[in-house]
C-alpha cells in the first residue's frame, strides 16, 4: 500500500520503530507497512534515535531487545537510509520552552513535547505514533496520526 502526499514531512515516533523491529508486537505489520510503503517524507529526530537505541540495547529482562550496540546502530543506519534526520537546535529548544509554558507538560512528557518542538521547527505536517494519547495536548499545533489509522 502506497499512500500520502510525497511532499508531506512526517515524524515517525520511537514506538513505530520499536514495533517494526519487534515481530511480536501487535503493531509490527502496521509499522513495517508504514516504513516500507508510505510515500511521504519520513523523518526522525535525534531524541527518537536515542530512545530507540536505549530500548534496543536494554536487556530482555528489563523490557528491552537485548541487541548488541553495533546491531542496534546498524538498524538505525538502515532506517536512516530511507528517512531524514531532523536536527535539534536553538529554534526547537525555544519552541520546546514555549510548549512547556503553554501546555501542561511535566516529567517524561517533556520528551514528547521535544518531539513536537523539533517537528514544528522543521515544519513537519504530522507525527505518526502508536501512542496518540501522548501527543493529545499538541493536536492544535500539529496533526497526530495513530499508527493503525488507515488514512495515510
Amino acid at each position: 500500500m502506497t499512500s500520502g502526499d510525497p511532499a508531506a514531512l512526517v515524524v515517525v515516533d520511537t514506538n513505530v520503530l520499536l514495533a517494526a523491529t519487534d515481530r511480536s508486537r501487535d503493531a509490527h505489520r502496521a509499522a513495517t507497512d508504514l516504513l516500507d510503503t508510505d510515500r511521504r517524507r519520513l523523518a526522525l529526530t535525534p531524541q527518537i534515535v536515542r530512545e530507540y537505541l536505549a530500548v534496543a540495547t536494554r536487556p530482555l529482562d528489563a523490557n528491552g531487545f537485548g541487541l548488541e550496540p553495533s546491531d542496534a546502530v546498524g538498524n538505525v543506519e538502515q532506517i536512516l537510509d530511507d528517512m531524514e534526520l531532523l536536527s535539534e537546535g536553538v529554534t526547537s529548544t525555544r519552541l520546546l520552552m514555549e510548549l512547556l509554558a503553554g501546555h501542561p507538560t511535566a516529567g517524561k512528557q517533556v520528551h514528547d513535547a521535544n518531539v513536537v518542538a523539533v517537528a514544528l521547527a522543521h515544519h513537519a505536517d504530522v507525527i505518526v505514533t502508536d501512542n496518540p494519547r501522548h501527543f493529545t495536548r499538541f493536536t492544535a499545533l500539529i496533526a497526530i496520526e495513530g499508527l493503525a489509522e488507515p488514512t495515510r
